[in-house]
């Protein structure tokens, strides 16, 4: 049984992949290599295996849960107007 996915390729319209937004699909991907690269750390420095195995796939479904819900919270672009804001002074002094 074969699966098709289709992925939004629209002119002038956002990306999105099984519900995924935009910036969210690199987030994603780019915490799924930090898992990778995390489990082959702790496996090269001798951590038991069997916490490897459980510990990983925990934080992985944890990633999952955080990804899909800063795409429901903040949207296509809100992650991006929410830093943006952090930047803008409070106080402008003239002397």
């Amino acid at each position: 049984m074969s699966r098709i996915y289709y992925i939004n390729k629209g002119i002038n319209q956002p990306v999105e992949f099984r519900g995924l937004n935009a910036q969210y699909i690199w987030w994603l991907g780019g915490g799924i290599l930090g898992l990778l690269f995390l489990f082959a750390v702790l496996y090269i420095s001798g951590v038991n295996m069997y916490m490897c195995v459980v510990g990983i796939p925990l934080l992985g479904i944890g990633l999952f849960g955080l990804v899909y819900k800063m795409n429901k919270q903040h949207g296509e672009y809100g992650l991006m107007k929410k830093r943006a804001g952090k930047c803008i002074p409070k106080i402008i002094k003239y002397q």
